[in-house]
């Protein structure tokens, strides 16, 4: 996913059991296709090259079973672990709070929710008949990505779309480690959203 042109749009796929996600960039082209394996007491997550899904291109695994504290750990297509994120605990019961760390285990940047507010009110709108199926065109969450040194550097905003489906990505300002940086946030992200969208 190197070289990437943003904005980035993840749309999901609504007429299929399994959480996929099809990410495009700026240009309509396809970079990532994200499927994530049903019925697994780990988390496991495919990102391929595309559509096709002919080519697994990075892997996202949990540390350990289902938990509230599990890291996900990301790896290229070569088997080289170069990162994680991790949800940071009790925090993230109010406002979603992620780290991302490098392939030392040192943190790189913070993925945090800008609008508790929003989650509290999509939970009580989604659970009322009908209604609830449009709470995506009007209670959309926003996620700012932050370096060590408090600087914005992406945002993930949902888009008002129909059950919540569409999700786009902006890179704020150049990101400190090159390539790996922008494959770290990328991947982050997208574990992520996996997450909290289905928490709601």
């Amino acid at each position: 996913m190197q070289q990437l042109r943003y904005p980035i749009t993840f749309t999901f796929k609504v007429a299929t059991l399994a959480n996929d996600f099809t990410a495009t960039d700026a240009t309509g082209q396809v970079v990532a296709y994200v499927r994530q394996k049903m019925l697994k007491f780990k988390e496991d997550i495919q990102i391929y090259s595309d559509e096709s899904r002919s080519r697994v291109v990075y892997n996202i695994r949990a540390d350990r079973w289902l938990d509230w504290s599990a890291a996900y750990a990301f790896s290229d297509e070569g088997g080289r672990e170069f990162g994680k994120v991790a949800r940071k605990g009790w925090r993230s019961l109010w406002k979603a709070e992620y780290e991302i760390v490098d392939q030392h285990d040192q943190g790189q940047y913070t993925i945090r929710e800008e609008n508790g507010w929003v989650k509290v009110l999509d939970g009580l709108v989604g659970e009322i008949p009908v209604l609830g199926y449009f709470t995506g065109y009007f209670l959309n969450p926003t996620y700012v990505v932050t370096d060590r040194r408090g600087r914005e550097v992406a945002r993930l905003s949902k888009e008002a779309s129909f059950l919540g489906r569409k999700f786009v990505v902006e890179k704020l300002v150049p990101f400190d480690g090159g390539n790996d940086d922008d494959d770290r946030v990328m991947l982050g992200l997208m574990m992520m959203i996996l997450l909290e969208r289905r928490r709601g």
